[in-house]
């Protein structure tokens, strides 16, 4: 039986948001207006339940939304996705059993948006480690000191989901898990967003300095290193997932104007006859078709796993870092393609496919990097390298 996949953005709201994307990276500003546009179609409560005053969407149905979304504007969609991780994993641990992170369902429902602060410079162990320092409390708070970097959504989020690591008993270090409030203070966001690509995120970088996360929003204490608490995976599946919808939104897009492209060019060779008539134009294109089917298939099928609590035992992890790679790596070999197809009119800065190009290489500094996705995968399938 057909299943009916629900959507809150309609074609109007994309077209306008589409339109916007050339002039907030021409001018490395933030797109307040295509963030009106998404608050006012409910966007940002998509994965909020429907008895919280949310849609309840599924990660499938979202991870859909974001593909459409990013082939209208890839650094909006980055920029909302890490609003949708955090009241995403909030989502499926609660969908779980788990009310740790109710609060955030609840805020994002009173209209809070939520950034993602926990990328840090120099940290290669990414969640599983970390330089910023949580201090406890008399009363079970924290307070944060360190810097995060890539925070996206900077100008406007309201709540930082951050962690850090209290070291305070040398024998059993934690990393702590909470959210802070802007309008508690502590937070910095520096204006420091000067990129190659996705320039319209505005994802500065974030300085922590006593930043307070209440007692009542400090939800994991971890030891550092891998863990099996549901929080890590309901963290890893949703991040890698939407994450993955957006590059894959970028594939998408790239087609279509690698299709308009074929058909509008004419050839010389071919006696004035469109490229799209040509055989080595029809390949790269085909090739291109290739790599997208597979990465779209891929991002909805393992979110859909996700949301029907499929069992891939110990390859889930495997499974999810994979899909990030993969869906990235394709885009940018759809986005190539395309580019080879529409010839040197790409090159130029108004290029959409020229501003495709760039946001698409934003990708391999997503984690998990490439180096930390092979391991996972060797170790999935070889078990961990001997000591």
């Amino acid at each position: 039986m057909a299943r009916t996949l629900r959507t809150l953005l309609t074609q109007d709201l994309l077209d306008r948001i589409h339109e916007r994307a050339p002039l907030h990276d021409r001018e490395n500003t933030f797109p307040h207006d295509d963030l009106a546009d998404l608050v006012a179609a409910g966007y940002l409560t998509a994965f909020v339940p429907t008895g919280l005053g949310g849609a309840g969407l599924t990660l499938e149905e979202v991870a859909r939304e974001q593909v459409r979304l990013a082939a209208a504007a890839p650094a909006t969609a980055l920029a909302v996705n890490m609003h949708l991780v955090v009241t995403g994993l909030a989502a499926l641990l609660a969908s779980r059993g788990d009310d740790s992170v109710e609060f955030i369902l609840r805020d994002a429902a009173a209209g809070e948006i939520f950034a993602f602060g926990n990328s840090e410079p120099g940290n290669d162990l990414v969640m599983f480690g970390s330089r910023t320092r949580a201090e406890g409390q008399p009363d079970g708070s924290y307070r944060y000191s360190g810097t995060k970097i890539f925070t996206s959504l900077s100008p406007v989020w309201t709540r930082l989901a951050t962690f850090g690591l209290d070291d305070s008993d040398p024998d059993d270090p934690r990393l702590v898990h909470g959210v802070v409030s802007r309008a508690d203070g502590g937070t910095e966001a520096r204006d420091d967003w000067d990129t190659l690509g996705m320039r319209a995120t505005q994802s500065a970088t974030t300085v922590l300095d006593g930043a307070l996360a209440p007692a009542d929003r400090v939800y994991r204490s971890l030891p550092p290193g891998p863990s099996a608490d549901p929080f890590v995976f309901a963290l890893f599946a949703v991040f890698e997932i939407l994450l993955g919808a957006v590059y894959t939104g970028i594939g998408r897009r790239a087609i279509e104007l690698g299709v308009e492209a074929a058909r509008r060019r004419t050839s010389m060779k071919y006696d004035g006859r469109a490229y799209a008539q040509d055989p080595d134009i029809r390949w790269r294109i085909a090739d291109a078709v290739l790599a997208q089917d597979g990465a779209e298939l891929q991002v909805f099928a393992l979110a859909r796993d996700v949301d029907e609590q499929v069992d891939h035992g110990s390859r889930w992890f495997a499974q999810l870092v994979g899909l990030k790679v993969r869906a990235t790596e394709s885009a940018r070999v759809v986005v190539d393609n395309a580019i080879r197809v529409s010839g040197g009119g790409s090159y130029f800065s108004g290029s959409e496919l020229g501003r495709l190009y760039r946001d698409v290489l934003a990708g391999m500094f997503h984690p998990s990097d490439d180096e930390s996705a092979h391991a996972t995968l060797a170790t999935s399938v070889l078990g961990p390298p001997e000591a």
